[in-house]
């Protein structure tokens, strides 16, 4: 189950759509049951978790907090995605992209994050970016990468 919260409340933000895109991918990773919270959040609040738990004192596009719960607890609950829709829309323009486009994008990739994917190694990154190219891909989402060349 997605749940997302719009703490800046834009109304411009087409949330069912995302709700829905973002079930179908967890369906299609086999993790259909899972619980994921989506949180839409500004750059000053999105700056403040980046510096707090990744020492950077800076507004990022997205970050993801895996769900911490001990394993006794069988509850499937992945985590949460922390997207700055400022940031998200910034990039989306300087690239060329649609913002829904982008924004599906990082939320798959904030998702990726919390069934831990990463793209630390180049290797890592590889495998990262291949399955998020194919999901987009089944979303009708060109390659995010080929305007990053």
């Amino acid at each position: 189950m997605v749940v997302i919260q719009n703490s800046i409340n834009k109304v411009l933000i087409e949330e069912q759509n995302l709700l829905d895109t973002l079930q179908k991918v967890l369906v299609d990773l086999g993790k259909g049951e899972s619980e994921l919270l989506i949180r839409l959040v500004d750059k000053s609040e999105i700056q403040m978790l980046n510096k707090t738990y990744r020492g950077k004192n800076q507004a990022t596009n997205v970050l993801s907090f895996p769900s911490d719960l001990p394993v006794e607890i069988e509850e499937p609950i992945l985590g949460d995605v922390v997207i700055c829709v400022q940031v998200v829309r910034e990039e989306a323009d300087a690239q060329g992209k649609t913002f829904v486009h982008h924004l599906i994008h990082m939320a798959v990739h904030g998702t990726l994050h919390l069934l831990g994917y990463d793209h630390i190694e180049d290797d890592e990154a590889v495998v990262m970016e291949s399955l998020e190219i194919k999901i987009l891909g089944a979303l009708t989402i060109e390659n995010p990468y080929l305007t990053l060349i």
